[in-house]
């Protein structure tokens, strides 16, 4: 597997220090059910072992990453994201990709499943291909209000309060980069 996160090291241990199982019995307790679904699993471990839902959701999620040889890697990630139709939304991340590094060397590239999160202290962007057509720029930008292209956030993403739609790398002028170095400059 790979590297275990902070936040998640620190709930590993002290979940091995409250029930006196490792992380390894654990995920091998976890693996040896015969569950479909993640939530039956959840639910199995609350009961059976009279723990939290957050660790019970912790065991279950490594258990099934380990099941499966462990998490995807984060080219793999990035390239799932941009298969297929989305393929032609990648030159507009690329695009963006190439501005935020132009603001400063301390960005941090985190692919998850739909999206790619930038952080620096914290995240203060995020790039998702959301539609075949329609590229999601996600910032983080408290107390802003929208105006123009910048979005407020609603329903697209919880993890930003703005968000602007982009659908060429055209569209990537210096309103959208304004914004994004708005965003970086609060990360």
């Amino acid at each position: 597997m790979n590297e275990i996160p902070a936040p998640e090291q620190s709930q590993w241990r002290n979940l091995e220090q409250s029930s006196g199982k490792s992380q390894l019995q654990w995920l091998e307790l976890a693996n040896s059910q015969s569950f479909s679904k993640h939530s039956e699993l959840v639910n199995w471990l609350k009961s059976e072992f009279s723990i939290g839902h957050g660790n019970a959701n912790l065991i279950a999620h490594w258990a099934k990453q380990a099941a499966a040889g462990g998490e995807p890697s984060q080219d793999d990630l990035l390239a799932a994201q941009y298969s297929d139709a989305k393929m032609v939304l990648k030159p507009i991340y690329d695009a963006l990709i190439e501005y935020v590094q132009s603001l400063g060397n301390d960005v941090e590239l985190s692919p998850k499943k739909a999206y790619v999160s930038l952080r620096r202290n914290k995240q203060f962007a995020l790039l998702q291909p959301s539609t075949t057509t329609r590229f999601d720029l996600g910032l983080n930008l408290k107390d802003v209000e929208p105006e123009g292209i910048l979005e407020a956030s609603g329903s697209f993403n919880a993890m930003c309060s703005h968000h602007i739609r982009i659908s060429s790398t055209a569209d990537i002028d210096h309103r959208v980069k304004h914004w994004l170095a708005e965003a970086y400059c609060r990360g």
